[in-house]
């Protein structure tokens, strides 16, 4: 047990490579409307401005936390990196409207595995935003975080984040 807590497991990679989860418009997190993603509150990031309601798992890892109304998700990457994919803003109050998921907690993901599809007209219709943040939430424990410059991305293709252990 102490192994596990205090000692490293061999395959942690010392970075990862975050792909978009969805195809759009990748944009900084000042772009966000909303305090809450564009001051960093919840965490480092970036975000993106969806061109179709597909997210896809930007990276290798865990799934660990599926929100009850499936307009988020929370992945643990190989590296520890906790990612949250926050689906549209102010979509929590749809209560799951318009949202499917195809994962579950503790599930295994790959890159471009899917994770969630979304009516994007609903979301547009009820919803702030369809732009959907993408944060580091647990970026104290890391180092840096390089971001690709904002422009067009594919999900699961174009790489967005880079993410590297102190």
């Amino acid at each position: 047990m102490l192994k596990k807590l205090f000692g490293k497991k061999e395959e942690t990679p010392e970075s990862i490579n975050v792909h978009s989860p969805l195809t759009g418009k990748m944009l900084s997190l000042e772009e966000v409307p909303d305090p809450v993603f564009s001051q960093r509150m919840m965490g480092d990031g970036i975000a993106i401005d969806p061109a179709e309601g597909k997210v896809v798992s930007p990276v290798e890892g865990e799934i660990v936390q599926v929100f009850p109304t499936k307009h988020a998700v929370g992945i643990k990457a190989k590296n520890g990196a906790e990612l949250l994919i926050h689906i549209g803003l102010e979509t929590v109050s749809m209560n799951g409207e318009g949202f499917e998921t195809h994962v579950s907690e503790g599930k295994k993901v790959k890159v471009g595995d899917p994770l969630v599809t979304f009516d994007m007209d609903l979301v547009k219709e009820k919803a702030k935003s369809t732009i959907t943040p993408v944060i580091l939430t647990n970026g104290d424990d890391f180092g840096e975080i390089k971001k690709e410059e904002a422009g067009v991305v594919t999900a699961a293709q174009s790489q967005v984040m880079t993410i590297s252990i102190k």
